[in-house]
């Protein structure tokens, strides 16, 4: 080996994927006690002894928050819970980005059953082109601000009757089915879970106002996944299993703030050291004096 060669990048060692396991684990066990708090409420329905789903979920903490804040009342159907709720998603986004959609969210965990469907039956997956994609990511900020601009104008919990989450996790279909009242929502339903069969995490890509919110937030947390160009042999493998399909391969220097957390590219990437969740926050970058700067600096005083 001459001189200048450079060292040989180690090897991750094959293991167990217990991540993937833990987080299959969390997302089965908030999908379960979703069902079960909706269950008992449609069960004692009008005794006002228990909450609806509406009150559990942190974005009727977005919804109702300006109303909140200009009259001190919610935004009907809304509870201090969400507020609770969503001060709590706010400081894990801070800390841990997108990883409540990951790790949490039932509809996010339906999604990546549906993908589980998909393969086991052998259905073609449908590939977005990558401008397709890009454009039609947006989507999420335009029902974002549909959504705001429609519960502020209408002073009521206005996606409700759309929401594709509370329709189906709310469970009224299940106890009170009404295909003339409701139809719009089991359509939205229908369209959306066609949409996640074909193509992986359809609605948390293209249409949750939630993870829209949230892509923006996360570029003040502190855990970001870090690509080490350096030690990175171009495979592209870390692309493979995205459920969101993030370009990992080609992140200049960190994952962008779609990820949802869930460590599969970390887990598929061989080399070990080239992708990593670090305490390493992208907004300090500029701060971080480049050592190319300061070595003249130390060879003046040690001269």
């Amino acid at each position: 080996m001459s001189a200048t060669a450079l060292p040989r990048t180690r090897r991750r060692p094959r293991r167990p994927n217990w991540t993937a396991r833990l987080r299959r684990i969390s997302q089965a066990v908030f999908v379960g006690l979703i069902l079960a708090m909706s269950v008992r409420h449609n069960l004692v329905e009008g005794s006002g002894q228990t909450a609806s789903i509406d009150a559990l979920c942190p974005f009727g903490a977005v919804e109702t928050l300006w109303r909140f804040i200009t009259t001190g009342q919610f935004v009907p159907k809304t509870h201090l819970s969400n507020l609770i709720l969503g001060a709590g998603l706010l400081i894990g986004i801070v800390l841990a980005g997108s990883s409540f959609c990951g790790w949490v969210c039932p509809f996010g965990a339906l999604q990546d059953a549906l993908t589980w469907l998909r393969k086991a039956l052998h259905l073609p997956e449908i590939k977005v082109p990558v401008k397709a994609d890009h454009i039609l990511r947006y989507g999420r900020f335009v029902t974002l601000g549909l959504i705001l601009f429609m519960t502020v104008s209408t002073v009521k919990l206005w996606f409700a009757g759309f929401d594709p989450y509370r329709t189906l996790f709310g469970l009224e279909w299940l106890f009170n089915f009404n295909l003339a009242e409701f139809w719009p929502a089991y359509l939205i339903v229908a369209i959306i879970v066609t949409g996640s069969l074909l193509i992986q995490r359809f609605w948390c890509r293209y249409l949750c106002p939630l993870g829209g919110l949230m892509s923006l937030l996360g570029h003040v947390s502190f855990l970001r996944i870090r690509r080490n160009a350096d030690s990175c042999k171009g495979c592209a493998l870390c692309n493979v299993p995205c459920p969101v399909g993030i370009d990992v391969a080609n992140a200049k220097n960190a994952v962008s703030t779609n990820c949802i957390g869930c460590l599969e590219c970390v887990q598929a990437c061989p080399r070990g050291g080239t992708l990593e969740v670090q305490l390493a926050p992208t907004w300090l970058d500029p701060l971080k004096r480049p050592a190319s700067l300061a070595q003249p600096a130390v060879e003046e005083v040690t001269q």
